[in-house]
């Protein structure tokens, strides 16, 4: 099964501020190849938000990763939210 939720930033950030994001989202998903766990994470860039889309093998959002995204996007003092997981069905 797989999870997918995503953050939206608004107003959106600059790229050059979204360094420690893309370090996090890579690191993430470097641990999870490690541990044989399904986990990406990518940055989709929008005229007038920022998203971070995140795939995952649970639905669990209180993962290390979350909570560090999330002080780092309050460091950034970035107006943010993040939807609930929703289930990707399996293709057949």
């Amino acid at each position: 099964m797989v999870w997918a939720y995503a953050y939206r930033i608004e107003p959106p950030l600059p790229k050059s501020r979204l360094d420690t994001i893309r370090a996090l989202l890579d690191q993430e998903h470097m641990v999870a190849r490690m541990e044989a766990r399904a986990w990406a994470g990518r940055l989709v860039p929008e005229r007038r938000a920022t998203r971070i889309l995140i795939v995952s093998d649970s639905p669990d959002q209180a993962r290390w990763v979350n909570h560090t995204l999330a002080g780092e996007l309050q460091r950034l003092q970035a107006t943010f939210s993040c939807t609930g997981s929703v289930e990707i069905p399996a293709e057949s």
